[in-house]
């Protein structure tokens, strides 16, 4: 019965028995004698089936969520009856945002296999939404605001934007004294509508609302923001996880430092790592995400070395 779930599972996420049956190197007609032999034994039929399409019916779609439950929970009580007996092993797939999983989930992997050498890790950077059941992933990485689901989510940090400029910009195009001074430079923004909680906003200012900030450049990709912002195309407004070293060095300058200062609130995006409930490798997902929470700290590092920055540059 057990492998008749995970074969249902299987055709449902690949639409195709013949996918299935290549991916598993076995015949077709073995895949679909599980499929047959599950549908008898539920009285219900679980996929319509024409010579062009695979898909699921309505009993299909009413048990695929259980299925998954099912076989979630069976592989988590067989971990949890063993986590006490052995050091956790064997595979954890995580996925992260590109640029973040660069820069913070690398490093702390390499910590994190030192600690548990029995452990591998795959890591998939991509900055797309992926659906963990589907693509069998044990933790993901999102930035922003989550919204409702079923996932297990534990806050990392909060996102902390700051405003800032390369020195050669500045020195060319002068410093704005206020953000409303912003509408007159040239600033670097997305190629698409900021995701809520990203868009320039400062408080006291246009109403509380976004600025309607411009500028000849445009681009999704954080990096090439960072670069567009070190070669002085512009001012950007940015998370600080992603500049703190070149505030740090100098490469770039904060032009309203006390908005990244302000506190933590439940309306601002935040970094968070996401898990399936019932989802195996479970233990191991959980030791991750308390290692990785522990890796950025209480005040993520990125903020605490700018904060410190900041203070050793004022003038006793």
């Amino acid at each position: 019965m057990i492998e008749a779930f995970e074969t249902f599972l299987a055709v449902a996420a690949a639409g195709s028995f013949s996918e299935v049956a290549r991916r598993q190197d076995v015949a077709v007609s073995s895949v679909t004698r599980k499929i047959d032999g599950l549908e008898a034994e539920l009285g219900s039929k679980l996929f319509h089936r024409s010579p062009r399409r695979l898909t699921l019916t309505d009993a299909g779609e009413q048990f695929l969520p259980r299925a998954r439950h099912i076989l979630g929970e069976l592989a988590g009580a067989k971990e949890a009856i063993h986590a006490g007996d052995a050091e956790p092993r064997g595979l954890l797939t995580v996925t992260a945002p590109t640029v973040f999983g660069r820069r913070h989930v690398v490093g702390a992997l390499a910590s994190f296999l030192r600690r548990y050498p029995d452990i591998e890790v795959d890591l998939h950077l991509f900055d797309q939404i992926v659906d963990l059941s589907e693509q069998r992933m044990d933790v993901a990485i999102r930035i922003g605001l989550l919204p409702d689901s079923d996932l297990r989510a534990t806050t990392l940090a909060p996102v902390r934007l700051v405003t800032c400029a390369s020195p050669a910009y500045l020195a060319r195009a002068g410093r704005p004294a206020s953000p409303l001074d912003l509408l007159d430079h040239a600033c670097i923004t997305v190629a698409t509508p900021p995701a809520p909680g990203f868009v320039w906003r400062y408080a006291g200012i246009n109403r509380n609302q976004p600025l309607p900030v411009r500028g000849p450049f445009r681009t999704d990709d954080k990096d090439g923001m960072l670069q567009a912002a070190l070669q002085g195309l512009g001012i950007m407004h940015i998370a600080t996880w992603v500049v703190c070293d070149q505030l740090r060095s100098g490469e770039l300058v904060a032009l309203f430092p006390e908005d990244a200062e302000a506190p933590a609130s439940p309306g601002m995006p935040a970094i968070h790592a996401v898990r399936l409930p019932g989802r195996s490798h479970a233990t191991k997902a959980r030791l991750f995400i308390d290692h990785l929470r522990a890796e950025i700290g209480e005040t993520p590092w990125w903020d605490r070395l700018l904060r410190e920055h900041r203070a050793s540059a004022v003038p006793a």
